[in-house]
């Protein structure tokens, strides 16, 4: 007996023309769906809101798991050739795997009920690719919620959710809110506010001598180009840079975040600090 071909999606098929939309802004807005590439997002989805999975076979073969875990939590799977799969992709080298996942985003207020300890709010924010990195750092650093401002990047820009490596489903993220609004209730709910500037008059090497950082934070981060206004660094407890030790002429902004994260992390678990305490209630 020859062997059984898989059944594969037609590329004319409405599903197909449903999930190539979701690679643009407005379509994504309607449906509230976004797309995740590849295996590891693939695989993350699965327990956060996954659909629809599109697999070429070799895919399918090579990642049963992710397609059998995809079934197990109802997601309709499609076996499709490599040209609707490419067809469906927004990176050149598509890895063989498409989900349709719904959109996660936090009210808010749900955020601020939860009396988070670090908190990176993204202001004006534009690259979806360093909004999608500064998600994975903040995650790393044990965040417990990242908030995009209203003049910020879409959160599911397909290149931010590829850059989050995963990442945007592990954590709360608010969006569309704005910086005022979101400075006051983090203030409200006992979160310091400290905004990451290159010219910032507190150097962030001083703030761990001095101790200042073991306590419930919120990173305003800025434009990756103009970094942050006079009026949202005003909004701001401090002011911090990240001091160059070397020749370099600055940092770029998803690495100055990783810098800064983590050394709100590290205050955060030492002796006294606001998890430290926490625990010990």
């Amino acid at each position: 007996m020859p062997p059984v071909t898989p059944e594969l999606i037609s590329p004319r098929s409405p599903r197909v023309s449903a999930a190539r939309r979701l690679a643009k802004r407005n379509f994504r807005g309607k449906e509230r769906l976004f797309l995740a590439e590849g295996p590891q997002a693939v695989r993350e989805a699965a327990g956060h809101g996954l659909v629809e999975l599109f697999a070429t076979v070799e895919a399918a073969e090579r990642y049963a798991d992710i397609t059998g875990e995809a079934r197990a939590v109802g997601a309709r799977v499609h076996l499709a050739a490599e040209d609707v799969i490419a067809d469906i992709s927004t990176t050149v080298t598509p890895q063989g795997l498409v989900g349709i996942c719904r959109f996660l985003d936090t009210p808010f207020e749900e955020i601020l009920a939860a009396r988070p300890r670090l908190v990176a709010v993204l202001a004006n924010v534009r690259d979806p690719g360093n909004a999608g990195t500064v998600l994975r750092c903040a995650d790393a650093a044990g965040a417990e919620a990242v908030v995009l401002t209203d003049a910020s990047v879409d959160l599911y820009n397909p290149k931010a959710v590829r850059a989050s490596v995963g990442s945007l489903f592990h954590l709360p993220v608010a969006v569309g809110v704005p910086v005022e609004e979101a400075v006051e209730g983090l203030r409200r709910a006992g979160v310091r506010i400290l905004a990451a500037d290159g010219a910032g008059t507190d150097d962030l090497d001083a703030e761990l001598d001095q101790g200042t950082m073991g306590g419930p934070t919120a990173w305003v981060f800025g434009n990756e180009a103009w970094g942050l206004p006079e009026e949202t660094r005003a909004l701001a407890d401090a002011v911090v840079r990240v001091p160059i030790h070397g020749k370099a002429e600055s940092l770029n902004l998803a690495t100055a975040a990783a810098v800064c994260l983590y050394a709100s992390a590290r205050a955060q678990r030492a002796p006294g600090g606001c998890r430290s305490v926490t625990e010990n209630q």
